[in-house]
């Protein structure tokens, strides 16, 4: 069956009965004024306004999904296609499933995902919330181009198509309406040929709020994006504190230094090994998490970043964790002997400070290197197979 048939136009359902039969009648029109051996396929999960009936009057397929949620539905819906490309877009009656050529032409050219471009392609008055339009959308959408260098203007556009054993193969999990942050980041880490047309959003058809929730479904983009990026969440800021830190503490490390009026001293010193403990933490996590990640299937890893990953073995790590708290010890041991020379007497804290913070700093980063090296080789261990056990 699946050699057969071109397209699935795939439509999330969930109590939809106000608008589905316009989105399938569209849909079913597109199919036969082009030619396309297709199908629309309805997905529905749970309704219970009658929109499965509706759905099966108009010409769909329904196929009832038992796991809730936007993503949830969508993965069983493509699961159950019978076709080679999928078209999925909501069953509000705001995107023209008349009109999906562009989208076709795309897939059939060898783009594995079709995203489609809202803002390119025309927001009709009242379509989309004014805080989504030009806050929301616009912020993911850069920090999604910024993580994934994926050349994407609209990366929540609910109207794409994809190839779909492409976008099977990347073992899609989210639940909710992060799932179609979780399509274009996968997409990209995968490596996948994207493409992106223009499309048009009109007003949906319903007469209830949309089930879409501002703040929390915008926050579990948000929470998507940052965790399949360990080197922007961890990684660069991480170096970008420590190296703030190593600066500052080598500007103030044996005198104070004068900013106009403002002077910078011991008590600045402080902040700057703060930053640079904080800085080292973040960048072992963002090892760690790529290790994980990579271990786990949901990052995948270049030739280059596995080279790196081989040289950080538990004992150069170890080493390293030695160095940096010998050289913390005899900082420390200099400090005391300062304090040994006023016979153990009041210390001038502007003189000892200068030592002690940051020996301090270089004994903490020691122990976070030591204890991630171990954690580290931990994560390298081969998983116990479930056959296996006692």
């Amino acid at each position: 069956m699946s050699n057969e048939l071109e397209l699935t136009i795939l439509l999330p359902c969930l109590n939809e009965a106000e608008t589905i039969e316009r989105c399938v009648r569209k849909a079913r029109d597109f199919l036969s004024n082009h030619g396309v051996a297709g199908e629309v396929l309805v997905a529905d999960n749970g309704s219970t306004d009658g929109s499965q009936a509706l759905a099966i009057a108009a010409g769909a397929r329904v196929e009832s999904i038992a796991e809730r949620g936007y993503g949830g539905a969508l993965r069983g819906g493509i699961a159950a296609a019978r076709s080679r490309f999928v078209v999925m877009g909501d069953a509000d009656d705001s995107y023209d499933f008349s009109s999906l050529q562009g989208i076709l032409e795309a897939l059939r050219d060898g783009a594995d995902l079709v995203m489609g471009n809202r803002f390119k392609g025309g927001i009709q008055p009242g379509a989309m919330p004014l805080l989504h339009r030009y806050l929301g959308n616009p912020v993911l959408s850069f920090l999604g181009r910024l993580f994934y260098r994926v050349p994407i203007g609209d990366f929540h556009c609910g109207l794409r198509g994809f190839r779909r054993e492409s976008i099977r193969s990347l073992g899609l999990s989210t639940p909710g309406m992060e799932f179609a942050s979780e399509m274009v980041v996968k997409s990209a880490l995968n490596r996948l040929r994207i493409a992106e047309v223009p499309v048009t959003l009109s007003p949906d058809g319903r007469s209830r709020p949309p089930h879409l929730r501002t703040w929390r479904d915008g926050w579990r983009h948000l929470r998507f994006l940052l965790l399949y990026s360990p080197r922007w969440l961890f990684l660069i800021p991480g170096l970008l504190l420590a190296v703030a830190g190593m600066l500052g503490m080598a500007a103030i490390a044996f005198h104070s230094v004068a900013i106009g009026n403002l002077g910078l001293d011991i008590h600045t010193l402080s902040y700057a090994g703060a930053a640079i403990t904080l800085g080292v933490q973040m960048v072992v996590f963002a090892i760690l998490t790529k290790l994980m990640g990579v271990r786990n299937g949901w990052l995948p890893i270049s030739p280059l970043q596995q080279r790196w990953l081989s040289r950080l073995t538990l004992e150069r790590c170890l080493i390293a964790s030695a160095l940096l708290f010998a050289t913390g010890i005899m900082l420390s041991l200099h400090a005391v002997s300062l304090w040994a020379a006023t016979d153990f007497g009041p210390l001038a804290p502007r003189e000892t400070m200068r030592w002690v913070i940051p020996s301090v700093t270089m004994m903490a980063v020691a122990g976070e290197v030591g204890l991630a090296a171990f954690f580290l080789e931990a994560l390298r261990l081969p998983s116990e197979r479930r056959e296996e056990r006692v």
